[in-house]
């Protein structure tokens, strides 16, 4: 028997999602074992981590974009010099092939200190999980504009790999950048959303957006209701100042955050699957638009 389950949302009849719960929930618990040694950029537990991201998407029949998956960069930091890698795969649009919808989120993490391994459950596997999530979604929905599902690398090293994606992709039009960091860990089933107050037309998506779930989608931490201010705390923040639209979803800060107990084992699975239910049904509603 099928594993693959259908979300259904009953408010269109084209809003069937399509995507592996059990998978969601197996990758992340994959790429946040011990395994991966904490996936610190240039080191051991990240050349494995994107191994197994890139066997993945080739499960999944997914290009690599411009015909390979690893784009490769390098940069000096106050901590060294370092070698990386973003992991990017391409979904051709149907309608807008020469427009792009970048859906990221970033593989690495912390890494070893001394004996204690920071494995970066929700900061940020659950985010990479969800862009296999996507994958399956685009599969069974072909998007009209032209997907780039990026797992970004050195996020925590300065958003090194957007940095560098975003500079490289400069003669590409972007119309809006997708970014999950930390969207699987809730204790209020809270799921926020950053960016909708930069761009008339992601206002009106988010303002007339129906949740499928019963998890809370809440605007703010955009610098605009006295919270801690998101707009450039992740990967969506090169692309925001390269002036291109972006919304970021994540929950707010737990006590294990960038502490070595954000594990798989504290996960809130019901919120994570919600979380990404959301944002792919926000998703298909921006790609519903001509950019």
């Amino acid at each position: 028997m099928s594993l693959l389950f259908f979300i259904t949302i009953g408010y269109s009849q084209k809003s069937i999602q399509k995507f592996n719960e059990d998978k969601l929930l197996n990758r992340l618990e994959v790429l946040s074992s011990d395994k991966f040694e904490g996936r610190r950029t240039g080191e051991k537990g990240n050349d494995l981590a994107r191994a197994y991201i890139i066997k993945e998407f080739k499960s999944l029949n997914l290009p690599g974009f411009n015909g390979k998956y690893e784009h490769s960069f390098s940069f000096d930091s106050r901590v060294g010099k370092f070698d990386a890698n973003n992991i990017l795969v391409e979904i051709k649009g149907t309608e807008f092939p020469d427009k792009y919808i970048v859906v990221s989120a970033h593989h690495d993490h912390l890494g070893i200190s001394g004996d204690v391994i920071y494995n970066g459950a929700d900061d940020d596997a659950s985010g990479v999980s969800a862009l296999f999530a996507f994958a399956e979604y685009l599969k069974q929905n072909p998007p009209k504009h032209s997907v780039i599902l990026a797992a970004f690398d050195a996020e925590e090293l300065g958003l090194r790999g957007a940095k560098y994606f975003v500079d490289k992709m400069k003669e590409e039009t972007i119309v809006v950048n997708i970014n999950m960091d930390m969207i699987s860990r809730s204790s209020k089933n809270e799921l926020y959303v950053v960016g909708s107050r930069y761009n008339k037309t992601l206002q009106e998506v988010i303002t007339s957006f129906k949740n499928p779930t019963d998890t809370k989608l809440l605007v703010g931490h955009d610098g605009s209701d006295g919270k801690q201010d998101w707009t450039y705390a992740s990967d969506h923040g090169p692309f925001h100042r390269a002036n291109i639209p972006f919304l970021y979803f994540g929950n707010e800060d737990h006590a294990a955050y960038h502490k070595p107990t954000d594990d798989f084992k504290d996960i809130t699975p019901k919120f994570y699957k919600n979380a990404v239910e959301i944002i792919v049904s926000v998703f298909r509603d921006i790609d519903n638009k001509s950019l």
